[in-house]
């Protein structure tokens, strides 16, 4: 697939000729671009490095996922894909001669679903450059955030191999640029990379692992899809687009990589050598940390004869993977629902964050129904990571239709329908007490209206003000979904104290509030409720931050520091650098004004 020229013909790309920075410029324009509701991926045809003054004759590719159209064309027609997925789960044995014929064609398309390894060399060999010649340097990799550990390659494809050959896995994680022969490898705790990682360093032998740039961006797609242990993700791809992904073997190591890719990065892992990777400006919005990571030692870079250099950019929401999530919702709904059968929907809103917070919509057959199916959902692959799950009946509105499903779900909150339990979190959290382990917050909202136990509603102002008689820490108020059965609100607090005092302090205004949320002054609008449920989903672990006192839910979204036992560092916010958002306004590389930058807290 080309790219570029779909793209082009759907008028789905920009390109930008202007020289431009490597540092902070090229991802700051990608980053507002994504967030326009018309965007559009861009090209960018001259970047350059700054700091030591060197040209790239290679262009930088971004945004390739900018819209659900461009979803579309890349990946396919999403339902129909997951249609031909359920249709394959629930095969039956034939019955008749036309039965068989169909199932045969069924099966037979399954023909192209295994990848073909190719004799030869692929067109992602024809320059290639060995030992001291294999300069990461020569890439126009990316530092996106201003406190970022370095460059990072940030849509590289990561083949890796079991130490007997007999597993494959294609993974997309972040790599960070150590200097011209090393990369960072963040693969995390439950990837299947890491267990392979693991088979080499008993083995003492080092790991085989390429990096490929570029090519199909299905390829890229596939390397993030939640694939059981052990599956192939270029099976899927196979599986889409109805043809084998065509495979050649690395010059350097014995790792199989697609042949129209635009770079391969050869090398091994000394399984024994850890080294520090990040921070990174992560999807969160927020900087992961630095950890400790293996290290790729290069040993050669292949390309194309004319390559083109692809990246994203992650951060605050709405970004690109909010269409690549989409349609990795669309099409494993049916393999989800093997595990729950009972589910009939679910929906993973961009600004949750993903796993922060999942709406599933079901069929309720008896009592505690819903809470079984949150223990299956923690249970299971990539769904063990979700930590917010709000469970919703078979008669709700539509999942994407905010404003109902809101109402629907508060006219049907309960405390007595909240479990708080504990289990495994993304390695990328950083709201939980433990690494990779903290709380999770379970809703079962599948019931009927709740008995309206009332509250004297007030306005903003009168409210606040006897809030800001109890406690000076409230500087901001705000009330939402005052219609409803649990109107919610959200206050804003210069906090000096751990928010559990603020909150026993709160409790005598209970005739006036149901359900209040608590965050920091700084750099938050009680105004912008998207962002605020960003921030919320991110920033609590439901066994500390949620306090249930009778019919009084309050919930603590505040940044996490010593007053609240917190012995983790609590990372910053990902934030643009304001001087080059000014540069690049100035020279009309892009249009916002100061509603956008605080819309989307820039």
């Amino acid at each position: 697939m080309d790219a570029i020229e779909i793209l082009k013909k759907y008028n789905l790309l920009k390109v930008i000729d202007e020289e431009l920075d490597i540092y902070l410029e090229i991802p700051h324009i990608a980053y507002v671009e994504v967030k326009q509701p018309d965007s559009k991926a861009i090209l960018f045809t001259n970047p350059i490095d700054k700091k030591t003054g060197k040209k790239f004759d290679i262009p930088v590719l971004m945004n390739i996922f900018c819209s659900y159209r461009a979803v579309e064309l890349i990946i396919g027609d999403v339902e129909n894909i997951a249609s031909k997925i359920s249709e394959l789960l629930h095969l039956k044995p034939p019955v008749g001669f036309m039965d068989k014929l169909s199932m045969f064609g069924k099966l037979f398309d399954l023909k192209s679903v295994f990848p073909k390894r190719l004799n030869g060399k692929g067109e992602c060999q024809q320059i290639i450059k060995l030992g001291a010649n294999a300069k990461l340097s020569d890439l126009p990799v990316l530092t996106t955030w201003e406190q970022d550990g370095g460059p990072f390659i940030t849509m590289g494809q990561v083949y890796t191999t079991s130490l007997d050959g007999t597993m494959h896995n294609l993974g997309m994680y972040r790599l960070q640029v150590y200097n011209d022969t090393e990369l960072g490898l963040h693969w995390q705790i439950h990837k299947d990379s890491n267990h392979f990682f693991h088979q080499y360093k008993k083995a003492g032998v080092k790991m085989p692992v390429s990096i490929a740039i570029g090519g199909d961006p299905l390829y890229i797609w596939c390397g993030q899809a939640p694939l059981p242990m052990g599956v192939f993700e270029l099976m899927l791809y196979g599986f889409i687009r109805g043809e084998n992904a065509q495979l050649v073997k690395c010059i350097t190591n014995d790792i199989y990589v697609p042949r129209d890719v635009n770079y391969v990065i050869e090398g091994f892992v000394d399984t024994n050598r850890l080294q520090i990777e990040g921070p990174f400006g992560d999807h969160t919005g927020y900087y992961t940390l630095e950890e400790e990571y293996p290290v790729l030692e290069v040993t050669a870079i292949t390309s194309k004869k004319s390559p083109i250099f692809a990246a994203t950019v992650v951060g605050k929401p709405p970004l690109e993977d909010k269409y690549m999530g989409y349609a990795t919702e669309r099409i494993f709904l049916p393999l989800l629902k093997t595990i729950a059968p009972d589910l009939i929907d679910y929906y993973m809103p961009e600004n949750g964050v993903f796993h922060n917070l999942i709406l599933a919509k079901m069929n309720v057959s008896y009592p505690g129904h819903a809470t079984q199916l949150m223990h299956a959902f923690w249970g299971v692959g990539q769904m063990s990571f979700v930590k917010h799950a709000l469970f919703i009946n078979q008669d709700s509105p539509d999942l994407k239709d905010h404003a109902n499903i809101t109402k629907y779900i508060l006219n049907r909150l309960h405390p007595d329908n909240i479990l708080i339990t504990q289990g495994v979190v993304d390695a990328l959290d950083h709201s939980s007490p433990k690494f990779a382990c903290g709380g999770k917050l379970g809703i079962d909202c599948t019931g009927d209206e709740i008995e309206y136990l009332g509250i004297t509603l007030l306005s903003d102002e009168e409210l606040l003000s006897k809030i800001q008689q109890v406690s000076d820490e409230v500087t901001a108020l705000k009330q939402y979904e005052i219609d409803t059965k649990n109107p919610i609100c959200v206050i804003k607090t210069k906090k000096t104290r751990n928010q559990k005092y603020l909150i026993d302090d709160l409790k005598q205004l209970s005739e006036y509030i149901k359900i209040l949320i608590i965050v920091d002054d700084k750099k938050n609008d009680v105004n912008n409720p998207y962002m605020l449920i960003w921030r919320v989903a991110n920033n609590i672990d439901a066994s500390r931050d949620i306090y249930i006192i009778n019919n009084f839910i309050a919930i603590d979204a505040t940044n996490k520091n010593n007053l609240d036992n917190f012995n983790r560092r609590w990372p910053d916010d990902v934030d643009c650098t304001t001087s080059i958002l000014n540069s690049l306004q100035a020279r009309g590389l892009i249009n916002i004004d100061k509603d956008f930058i605080n819309r989307f807290y820039l």
